[in-house]
């Protein structure tokens, strides 16, 4: 390593436009992160990506967000089924 760097010539990150949509997607409140998929689910995602013109990350985004938006809580799970057995014993 140097003892010192000239920055002269160096670039701000807006001035990079892969680097300046990268800085924009993590203000929105987006992370990086790697998993691990199973080659047929990566498969189903990148067809469905293909069929809606999306990239299969962004499919999988939406899925995720979706069922977390749609899940009931337990609580209300459990009274659901309370109701429904009490109706079958009366």
């Amino acid at each position: 390593m140097r003892k010192e760097y000239d920055f002269s010539q160096g670039k701000r990150v807006n001035d990079i436009p892969h680097l300046a949509k990268l800085q924009a997607e993590n203000s929105k409140g987006k992370v990086r992160i790697t998993t691990y998929l199973d080659t047929d689910v990566l498969d189903l995602l990148k067809a469905r990506g293909v069929s809606e013109n999306k990239g299969y990350q962004t499919v999988l985004n939406e899925l995720l967000r979706k069922q977390f938006e749609t899940e009931k809580p337990l609580e209300d799970i459990l009274r659901k089924v309370i109701r429904e057995e009490l109706k079958k014993a009366a």
